[in-house]
């Protein structure tokens, strides 16, 4: 990591910049990926799955045996942790479940809305380096609490062509419908358009690569609903004089082993102390069985010395963090002025890996600077809103006139009449 002592803010946006691993054509490549899922169906999805994952798969749906000798698997330690985090982002999540009251807006008109669960979900969980099953709980759990009636998932196959157990178990446990060895773009594009074993979905969910991502937001664009384009995970540390340097160490490193493309950003108000956090860094690095990833991490990752408090407000909202690290003194009040990040995470106790696993709220969240505008995943993103209005005939003739006026300057006559015919009607019944 460099050190950077109070840099302007030209320097900041660059010191800044996240990294970016550019593949030549991502659009195209994904796009071919697409269109061929969707002209082809299976065929194409077990052509790429050669092509990508080396495996060749002949039947992608999980099994019912599949998944009990999965659930068999897995050490009751590791089954009694999922079920206490399942169980807090549950009650975290059941919270925010409401529907506003009847709002009479005018006398004779009411007004109101409705949550309906999203019908046909669908959820992404990355392969890669290590099982996220941590990411089953966070979109699972509140979409079972949303009402979806239709939970499917796909992740790609380990090289046995199995899913690792601790997945399908986390799946089963949440209550998911269907699972699919599928993974990379051509898993988004059959949940989007759907094939002959794996059903469409309204809206998917969940984290990937640049192609995963690429594909999200190209699907978008025809129909399929997204949570988010989330791309690579980061992190920034925001440490005073009360920090402990070896926490403040721990929480860069377990960002930064994510992957080669996460990046992790230490804001601090002395050198010294950041020398202390650096050389705890070290120390700790070395013990890391993912250590080269987490070096490669660190090679994109900064340390910015800051004079005071207000600049590193500025930095952070300039920034927008996926996940924030708040190590300050009067952390609540200092807190309060966040405007732009994914998740706050705030005093010495709190490390950043308590929300990934198990505090309750979700670890789904934007990336790349979208935390200026995108919310972390919620139960409002399994849900659509309806809203329903009732007007009495004195609703009718309280409004109306404002309506008949709308509608004749915007030169709509027809929805003038509409109004019109009915406020005759309730004259001549008089």
């Amino acid at each position: 990591m460099k050190i950077y002592q109070n840099p302007n803010n030209s320097l900041s946006q660059k010191i800044l910049q996240r990294p970016v691993h550019e593949a030549k054509n991502l659009e195209v490549i994904v796009g071919g990926v697409l269109q061929k899922v969707r002209e082809e169906g299976d065929l194409a999805l077990k052509n790429f799955t050669e092509k990508f994952d080396h495996v060749a798969i002949t039947n992608f749906k999980v099994t019912e045996n599949e998944i009990e000798t999965a659930k068999n698997q897995v050490a009751p330690e590791l089954k009694k942790a999922i079920q206490i985090a399942k169980s807090n982002i549950a009650v975290f999540h059941q919270s925010q479940k409401s529907d506003p009251p009847r709002i009479e807006t005018m006398s004779g008109i009411e007004c109101w809305q409705k949550s309906v669960g999203i019908e046909k979900v669908g959820f992404y969980i990355p392969g890669g380096t290590a099982p996220l099953f941590s990411s089953v709980l966070m979109m699972a759990v509140p979409a079972q609490i949303a009402g979806c009636k239709e939970m499917i998932l796909c992740t790609p196959p380990q090289k046995d062509g199995n899913i690792d157990p601790v997945i399908l178990y986390t799946a089963d446990l949440c209550g998911v419908t269907k699972i699919f060895k599928i993974g990379g773009a051509q898993a988004i594009a059959a949940m989007a358009y759907g094939t002959e074993t794996i059903p469409a979905v309204y809206k998917i969910y969940g984290p990937g690569n640049q192609y995963v991502t690429a594909a999200k937001q190209l699907v978008s664009q025809q129909g399929t609903a997204i949570d988010m384009p989330a791309g690579p995970s980061e992190l920034m540390v925001v440490a005073d004089h009360t920090a402990e340097a070896s926490f403040v160490a721990a929480d860069l490193l377990s960002q930064a082993e994510h992957g080669v493309d996460s990046q992790v950003v230490l804001v601090i108000f002395d050198l010294d102390f950041a020398k202390k956090v650096l050389a705890e860094v070290d120390i700790q690095l070395a013990k890391l069985p993912r250590q080269e990833i987490a070096k490669k991490a660190l090679e994109n990752s900064p340390v910015l010395i800051l004079e005071n408090r207000k600049s590193a407000l500025n930095i952070i909202n300039q920034y927008a963090p996926e996940h924030l690290i708040l190590a300050v003194e009067a952390v609540e009040a200092f807190a309060e002025k966040v405007i732009n990040a994914g998740s706050v995470f705030m005093g010495n106790y709190t490390p950043e890996s308590v929300g990934d696993y198990a505090s309750g709220t979700n670890h789904t969240l934007p990336t790349n600077g979208y935390a200026r505008s995108y919310s972390g995943l919620n139960l409002d993103a399994f849900v659509k809103k309806i809203t329903f209005q009732k007007l009495s005939a004195t609703g009718l003739q309280n409004i109306g006139k404002t309506v008949e006026l709308m509608a004749e300057a915007e030169q709509l006559q027809a929805h003038k009449e509409a109004v019109s015919v009915r406020l005759e009607s309730l004259i001549n019944n008089e």
